[in-house]
This record gives C-alpha cells, structure tokens and sequence, in this order.
C-alpha cells in the first residue's frame, strides 16, 4: 500500500529539526500510537461482529465494554496505548496481545514478547 504524498507533505509542514519526527512526541511516535489503536479497534470490530454502536451489536450479548491502559517499551521509548476491551473478555488482540510489554515494531514478534516479555 503506498502513503499519499499530500499526506505526507501535510504531516511534516511544521518540520523543524530531527526531533519533530524521532524525538520523545515527535512523529514517528504519534503515528505508532494513532495506527496500533485503530488497528486494535479494527481487530475488535472483526472479533465482534459488527461495527462501533451498529444496531447488530446490543442482542448478541458481547458488546464494547470501555478501553484500559497499556504501556510498552521499545526502541522509541514508552508508548502509552488505549487497547480495548468486550464484556466478555474474550478479545484476543493480535497486533499488541494481551500481556505485552515490549514492542519492537516489526511484524515478526518472538515468542518471548508474544508472552508479554
């Protein structure tokens, strides 16, 4: 998938030194944050059924049930994280699992941070 370009041009207008993208706010960290969210809010809706506050959702019994703090250290530092939560406490995230601290930022996790190492 490429990134549009106006997106990036738009990301970096107040672009200013190195710190801006890699620096402890900067950039890189912020998108980090704004992507592992969606994508956990996506693998939610997919583990659910149905789409936030859709109509599908109230009979099926198991609904969203609020959002609970995470952090996790990598090579950008401390990332906090909103992950969410079902009532059920069945949802098994898979980009960030349950348990994890570490986070490295590639797609291949070993099997010591897939426990939460």
């Amino acid at each position: 998938m490429a990134i549009d370009k106006k997106l990036i041009e738009q990301l970096l207008t107040d672009y200013q030194k190195p710190e801006d993208i890699i620096g402890e706010n900067g950039l890189l960290k912020q998108l980090t944050k704004a992507i592992l969210e969606r994508a956990l809010q996506a693998e939610l809706t997919e583990h659910l059924g149905y789409e936030k506050h859709g109509p599908a959702g109230h009979p099926r019994g198991n609904t969203r049930n609020g959002k609970s703090q995470k952090t996790l250290q990598g090579d950008f530092g401390e990332l906090e994280l909103e992950t969410p939560r079902d009532r059920h406490a069945s949802f098994e995230p898979k980009i960030v699992a349950k348990r994890q601290t570490r986070w490295t930022g590639s797609t291949t996790r070993s099997s010591r941070c897939m426990r939460g190492g």
